[in-house]
């Protein structure tokens, strides 16, 4: 049946003459029209042209998942061919292309789980010729789709965007894909890197080959590693690349792919020129980055104030135990904020987005590592608290920490780096390298070398002079022994893939880890220097230090929350007394959303907060959830953060929650854009309520915070 339809829009009114009570449909569906112009001969038909571009669009975007004969992968992409979920519902498939998938479907009786990301980087054109060339190949008859019913669709409702939902990159989350889509500082040194050119690879100008190193390090490298050898993102190395050739690669980068990119091209961020420089660069070997050895560090070690010129007692009026170390991440500072009056102490200038800061057992040393690797140390005993002495460790690093035995206090620090995938043991009090050990070596599962598995936490033992060190992509812990650094004791515990952060129980005995990939906790006995636990959690765990209550049911537990979604799980820690909740997650609360990166309490507080900075949704992102220790199974209160410090427009996200000395103020960093106004946010633990709010045009950025005291003393 064909329609004459006469639309007009007067006043705000939609008037639609033709259609017998279409006025009225519209008025509660604003898609009426789009449908009806479909309906009244819009569809295209199913001509030659649009069948080749329709698999011009297949190949680009779908094939890699659906290949193509259409059949899929089994137990892991779905058939197209003769598919009876495709068949069933058109408008369902068009929701699909535009908004992604996550979740079980069953197609023709088999069930599958994996993500498909959405594409909704491909143009409404493409998407109905797209999904017309699949309805009508491989023996499907399912009939066309028309342009104007994927503009329908497009501009109808939208699924709830959260943490865990997909992304146009593959099987990487909203908060993924914000927490570890930022740039690899090694990209600083991709100048030092030679042109290495490859056999059946296209040639390229020196001039390209610099280019495209630099974007790579800049786009790609933090996800598919340094060497292309995969590591959150697939291998890019020539024997996949080369197989592929260059037009499928410019296609790839440009418009993405389920198996692949993300739409680099078609979203504005690279133009055509350097998509078609980085599709021929792939297929060359990766050129190696400079490692960064004894020579190097050596150079980079600056001594401002020598040892035997420091004052020997504290030279100041500060509280230092109380200090706040406040990461400025794009400034590349941190703020010395004291606790008491809530003044900023000082601004120190130290390498590139500070990580962490570590203290020194004593407590009058500050250690800062940078994700350019550079490491500072700061001296809290000078009538100026400032920076005595610097050093680089490599050229990307996470982690730092002192030794803290009894004998070794203050006399060694380690860092462990990203690039070269190695961990250093300096002089404690001066920086000056002593010693480099590889972290080069096996996988824990299958037992595959791995060429650049970085150094994730690390964390001074209390049982013995060790160091804890995670090796993130092997799933190694290596026990490091500092007794004697010339003949160096290694003891290497095999435990779980993706190791990232962690933190002791309430006896500092226990050492719990996440593997968040891995979706474990990893539960270390540093006393009997031996693996205890792998517990299985729900996706990609990040608990910070983690948190340590006493459960009013369970006693005693070390909580995490998680990246990729709501979850608060609660892990028994005291075989002693509870063996039956030992190492057994034993309670999981729903916090507000995924995104989430550290819960925080304090001995002295009933209170267990959960930030939730990376969550897509602003009115979570900008505030916090706290929990009553004592009444868990009432749910959370929400505190709103961001519209406390009322900084005006910007993401306002809210990180990171601190307990100062005392354990009855809690301090949040309100994390803007760098030209916009940020803040410090404190509040009473006791009554929840707005304490102060600390403002200064000098506070850049501000994430992570650290006490001096809850820090040189392992107290969350």
């Amino acid at each position: 049946m064909r329609w004459a339809l006469r639309v007009a829009v007067a006043g705000g009114l939609l008037a639609v003459a033709g259609v017998t009570g279409l006025g009225a449909v519209a008025a509660e569906d604003p898609l009426a029209v789009h449908r009806a112009e479909a309906s009244a001969g819009k569809l295209e038909p199913v001509s030659a042209v649009r069948l080749e571009a329709g698999r011009k669009t297949f190949e680009a975007a779908c094939m890699a998942c659906h290949q193509a004969n259409g059949q899929g992968l089994p137990g892991a992409f779905p058939p197209l061919a003769s598919s009876d979920y495709l068949k069933a519902d058109k408008n369902r498939a068009i929701r699909l292309v535009i908004n992604g998938l996550q979740g079980p479907v069953v197609v023709n009786g088999a069930k599958f789980s994996s993500v498909m990301p959405p594409m909704s980087q491909l143009t409404d054109a493409e998407i109905a010729n797209a999904l017309t060339y699949v309805m009508n190949s491989w023996g499907n008859s399912f009939g066309n789709v028309a342009t104007a019913e994927v503009t329908a669709v497009r501009a109808g409702p939208k699924p709830k965007q959260e943490a865990g939902s997909a992304t146009e990159h593959p099987g990487t989350t909203v908060a993924e894909l914000k927490y570890g889509g930022a740039p690899s500082p090694v990209g600083a040194a991709a100048q030092q890197i030679e042109m290495v050119t490859s056999a059946g690879a296209p040639d390229m100008t020196r001039a390209e080959f610099d280019h495209a190193k630099q974007i790579y390090f800049e786009r790609c490298a933090g996800c598919h590693g340094v060497l292309r050898k995969g590591a959150t993102g697939k291998p890019l190395t020539p024997d996949i690349t080369q197989k592929k050739g260059t037009d499928y690669l410019k296609v790839f980068i440009s418009y993405g792919s389920p198996a692949g990119m993300p739409n680099w091209g078609s979203s504005g961020d690279l133009t055509p020129e350097e998509v078609d420089i980085m599709a021929r660069y792939v297929q060359h070997v990766p050129p190696t980055p400079p490692e960064f050895g004894m020579k190097e560090m050596r150079a980079a070690w600056k001594v401002f104030v020598p040892v035997a010129e420091r004052p020997t007692r504290k030279m100041n009026d500060f509280n230092i135990d109380n200090i706040f170390v406040v990461t400025l991440r794009d400034s590349g500072e941190v703020a010395l904020i004291d606790g008491d009056t809530k003044r900023i102490i000082s601004i120190l200038k130290t390498g590139y987005a500070v990580h962490i800061s570590r203290l020194s057992h004593s407590g009058r040393y500050v250690y800062t590592v940078g994700r350019d690797a550079r490491l500072d140390l700061i001296d809290l005993w000078m009538e100026m608290p400032g920076i005595v002495a610097e050093t680089k460790v490599g050229l990307e690093a996470r982690s730092v920490e002192t030794s803290k035995y009894g004998g070794f206090e203050d006399r060694y620090a380690i860092a462990g780096s990203y690039w070269p995938p190695q961990y250093v043991i300096m002089d404690g009090q001066s920086l000056e390298p002593l010693k480099i050990m590889s972290t080069r070596g096996m996988t824990v599962d299958t037992q595959e070398f791995h060429p650049e598995p970085r150094v994730a936490a690390i964390v001074a033992s209390h049982e013995h002079p060790e160091w804890i060190v995670n090796v993130k992509e092997t799933g190694q812990i290596l026990l490091v022994n500092y007794e004697d650094i010339d003949n160096i004791k290694v003891t290497q515990i095999g435990a779980a893939r993706f190791l990232h952060d962690g933190g002791w129980d309430s006896t500092k005995r226990y050492y719990l880890t996440a593997a968040n990939q891995s979706n474990k906790v990893v539960v270390i006995d540093s006393r009997t220097q031996k693996l205890t636990a792998l517990i299985d959690v729900d996706k990609i765990p990040h608990p910070g230090r983690g948190a340590n209550i006493n459960d009013p049911k369970f006693g005693p537990v070390w909580v995490t929350s998680a990246l990729g979604n709501e979850k608060i799980t609660f892990i028994g820690t005291d075989p002693h007394d509870h063996p039956e909740q030992a190492w057994k997650v034993v309670r999981v609360l729903n916090g507000q959303g995924g995104g989430s990166l550290f819960v925080k309490t304090h001995p002295k507080s009933s209170s267990l907060y959960v930030d939730t900075p990376l969550n897509p949704d602003a009115k979570i992102s900008q505030s916090v959830a706290v929990f009553d220790v004592n009444n868990l199974e009432a749910g959370y209160k929400v505190l709103p953060i961001a519209e406390w410090a009322d900084v005006g427009e910007g993401p306002k996200r809210v990180v990171h929650p601190e307990y100062n000395m005392a354990g009855d103020e809690v301090w949040f960093s309100v994390w803007n854009g760098k030209e916009q106004k940020s803040a410090i946010v404190v509040v009473d633990d006791r009554t929840h309520a707005l304490k102060a709010v600390i403002k200064d045009p000098r506070l850049i950025t501000p994430t992570g915070k650290f006490n001096v005291y809850n820090t040189t003393h392992d107290i969350y």
